[in-house]
């Protein structure tokens, strides 16, 4: 259920780091603890080894130093732990509930690297909050490096650790930038939202209504409660029609069954279910539409049997113990923008009945290799000579922002590769952030200009007698979901036949957990762009 716009632009999370390598490490470690206290300011903090709670997390990190000998900090040094490192780390403690001497005489593989411990073992654990990138410093760099470096010796291998060094700073700048960008974009949005609201009241309807969560969701949900974008979403046959035909076209699916609709907007697929046999439909939607579904509903005289709350799904109460079926239209740009497929998949661990399922229960996501060498000047050469003015500069930050347009598919110049496949009734929350290997096999001689499209199918399979699917493939009908684009500063000359090795990580945005940040290499090039 993305927002309808011709071209999202993204951004990403942390502040802009310094650049200069401070020499005073005193100064260094005071920066660490203060970022530590205001990020935990006022929580109660668990230490890992012992029942004890503490109300920042500096002073959890000093009694495990001074009562159980852990420092974790140098911990994170020693074994140079990215974010998912330190991530993992603290999960495997907690879970497994080792000592500290057992930390301290590590050798050899890490007992934490799997990603089983990926998934918080205390909720809400303010240690897996804190900023790691902006603890630890550039000094310490995360991805490895420095294994590599310790085989140079004497004045040669200083130098190739300072440049590593040096390399990945300029790499982290980058991403703060582009995260920075993000922050405002945000804020632009959010005050949008705040204008378009303001003095408007609820009318009064009938149904439960969850009391309202003053954060950053109020903007998106907001959002949804704009006429134009479910217009839009309506009007799109591909998305529609495949829901359609799949409820209507399933009716032993649906017969005498209790439904959940997730996100339900004007209510059209709770009104598919109710016409296809459904007993009971509850349909759940937090943003002011739920107003207009409720008169929706009415008017085909199906309120006797669908049900419709306003809130979260996280936070209302349902008038049943358990569902036989959920569905749910979350789809966002390149599938995972917008994380409403985690509320899916919480209503699913919540309410799902045994035996039942979510609908679509399979998803899958693909890349492509593009050369549209007209796109490449619009977009990235046109910097170049702005009104008789060098404007490079402003690649830099253009390149990084993903775009969501529709490509024509005579300029897609590789076959698709199929980078994540998602089982809808079984996938966890953790898995939505991945990294995959792919290979980009060319089909056709020119420069690949654009650099990548990514694209996702839709698939709803389980027990279905007449089973649908649809794509958002270039090569297939429009849909508003587009394509995303992912856009390379410098063409790469390929010929017909060249495979393209690359690498793809998708995690989520820390600061807008609605946002995406894609890491992409390719051959020997690597950005991460922002999907918002």
């Amino acid at each position: 259920m993305a927002e309808p716009t011709d071209t999202y632009h993204t951004g990403a999370d942390d502040e802009v780091p310094d650049l200069s390598h401070s020499e005073d490490e005193g100064e260094e470690d005071d920066e660490e603890w203060e970022c530590m206290e205001q990020d935990a300011d006022g929580v109660a903090v668990t230490c890992l080894f012992c029942q004890r709670s503490f109300s920042s997390v500096p002073e959890t990190f000093q009694h495990c130093q001074s009562e159980h000998g852990v420092d974790l900090l140098q911990l994170v040094k020693t074994h140079r732990l990215d974010d998912y490192g330190y991530i993992k780390m603290i999960n495997y403690v907690r879970t497994e509930k080792c000592s500290g001497e057992s930390l301290a005489v590590l050798d050899g593989a890490l007992p934490w690297d799997s990603d089983e411990y990926m998934k918080p073992a205390l909720p809400d654990d303010p240690l897996l909050q804190i900023d790691l990138e902006e603890l630890i410093g550039a000094e310490f760099p995360t991805d490895g490096a420095s294994g590599a470096q310790s085989e140079v010796g004497g004045q040669g291998g200083a130098l190739l650790q300072r440049a590593q060094q040096a390399e990945e700073r300029a790499a982290r700048s980058e991403e703060a930038l582009a995260r920075a960008m993000e922050d405002l974009h945000k804020l632009k949005m959010l005050a949008q939202g705040l204008v378009l609201s303001a003095g408007r009241s609820a009318p009064l309807c009938s149904g439960a209504v969850a009391e309202l969560r003053e954060d950053e969701d109020e903007a998106y949900f907001s959002s949804y409660g704009h006429y134009s974008i479910h217009e839009e979403m309506l009007k799109d046959t591909v998305r529609t029609e495949s829901y359609r035909d799949f409820i209507c076209g399933n009716p032993d699916v649906f017969k005498d069954k209790v439904v959940l609709d997730v996100g339900c907007g004007t209510g059209i697929l709770s009104m598919f279910a109710a016409r296809s046999g459904a007993k009971k439909v509850i349909a759940v939607d937090q943003s002011e539409i739920i107003y207009q579904a409720m008169d929706i509903v009415r008017s085909n005289q199906l309120d006797n049997t669908i049900t419709l709350i306003k809130g979260r799904i996280e936070d209302v109460d349902l008038p049943v113990e358990k569902v036989d079926i959920i569905i749910s239209e979350w789809m966002g740009y390149f599938l995972l923008f917008e994380s409403m497929l985690d509320s899916v998949l919480w209503a699913r661990d919540r309410y799902l009945a045994e035996g039942g399922s979510v609908y679509p229960d399979r998803c899958s996501i693909s890349l492509a290799a593009v050369g549209d060498t007209e796109k490449h000047d619009d977009r990235i050469a046109f910097w170049d000579d702005v009104y008789g003015f060098k404007m490079e500069c402003m690649k830099k930050a253009v390149v990084p922002e993903a775009v969501v347009e529709v490509l024509k598919p005579e300029t897609v110049i590789s076959d698709p590769t199929v980078i994540q496949t998602l089982d809808c009734n079984a996938v966890t929350i953790s898995e939505l952030e991945f990294s995959a290997d792919f290979t980009l096999k060319i089909t056709a001689g020119t420069l690949c200009t654009v650099s990548r499209v990514g694209y996702f199918d839709i698939f709803f399979d389980s027990g279905c007698t007449n089973k649908v699917m649809f794509s958002t493939s270039p090569h297939c009908t429009r849909t508003h979901w587009k394509q995303t684009v992912f856009l390379l500063e410098n063409p790469i000359p390929v010929h017909t036949g060249d495979e393209l090795p690359g690498r793809i990580v998708v995690r989520k945005n820390r600061k807008d957990p609605r946002a995406l940040l894609v890491t992409l290499g390719l051959a020997d090039r690597k950005l991460t762009y922002s999907v918002q």
